[in-house]
């Protein structure tokens, strides 16, 4: 019996794709508000990789203050692979801003394994991945990937030893000595993730990393990251703005609204971990994708 069999066997049952959250009545009609705890969990959940609480963040500006996001109540669980989708200004990268203790909450609570942000930054508790690849141009690759391990203190030869292992993971295996500009987009992008894997934090934070890139390079990225997943188990929180990327990846996707960033729906995703490309022509691929895409409309971030 294949993985994928095996998965598909035993996938646990989840909760039906409709929505009793979104109500859209017309073309004037808002997203029906959910009340303050509606997207709380019934008890508290201890194994928690992430846990928000009525977290809010407002930025003051010289045109007076801007509500980033509002009341976000949210779980990731260890393991899970989420992924936060809505259109530009809703608050996704800045609540992966203030996991990394990037920013700072206005309001409300949030821990990382336990810990405030600013702990699980001390403690190292997360690589960060950000949209573009952000290597230094006149380090190699392996060079690039050695930078916190060599800020970190670990020896010469564990650095070796990590530096072989993240390549290895990323399929980068024999460009060590390559430099950044040697590389395609999507080979500097790996190194990116190779470089955040590289001290073994349990967390991933992924700011849309294949937004920049076409969709042949973006789909093989895709499998690549969840083969990565598969096999570290890394917990991952990833942004974007694509529907059928998010659907692809994740085993939860957060919809949000802008004006202000609020969480409008989480949907747990029904597909098994085991995903090849086909399965987005699935009816219950399509079926996931339809709710996500019925949830931005609902939050109304097709206006202006």
């Amino acid at each position: 019996m294949t993985v994928l069999q095996n998965s598909l066997k035993n996938q646990q049952k989840t909760a039906p794709l409709t929505n009793p959250r979104l109500h859209v009545a017309g073309p004037d009609s808002s997203l029906t508000q959910p009340s303050q705890n509606e997207y709380s969990p019934m008890t508290s959940n201890t194994a928690s990789v992430v846990s928000a609480r009525n977290l809010c963040l407002t930025f003051e500006t010289a045109d007076g203050p801007v509500n980033a996001l509002t009341g976000v109540n949210l779980d990731v669980a260890k393991g899970d692979f989420v992924s936060f989708i809505g259109p530009s200004g809703c608050g996704k990268t800045t609540f992966l801003r203030v996991i990394a203790d990037l920013e700072k909450a206005t309001s409300g609570t949030i821990t990382v394994n336990g810990m405030t942000p600013e702990e699980a930054r001390h403690q190292r508790a997360y690589g960060y991945v950000f949209q573009a690849a952000a290597l230094y141009p006149w380090r190699t690759i392996e060079k690039n990937i050695a930078l916190p391990l060599e800020i970190m203190g670990y020896s010469r030869q564990e650095q070796k030893a990590r530096i072989d292992r993240t390549l290895e993971l990323v399929n980068l295996a024999g460009f060590s000595k390559k430099y950044p500009w040697q590389l395609s987009g999507g080979m500097q992008q790996r190194a990116s993730i190779a470089r955040a894997l590289a001290f073994d934090a349990d967390l991933l934070l992924m700011d849309e990393p294949f937004g920049a890139l076409d969709e042949i390079v973006r789909d093989h990225l895709n499998e690549q990251l969840l083969k990565l997943w598969a096999r570290t188990n890394k917990t991952i929180c990833f942004v974007t703005h694509s529907i059928p990327e998010a659907v692809y990846l994740s085993t939860k996707i957060v919809v949000m609204s802008p004006r202000p960033g609020r969480v409008t729906d989480i949907i747990e995703s029904p597909l098994p971990r085991e995903r090849p490309l086909g399965i987005r022509e699935t009816p219950e691929f399509l079926e996931v994708a339809h709710r996500v895409r019925e949830g931005l409309r609902a939050g109304h971030s097709y206006e202006e």
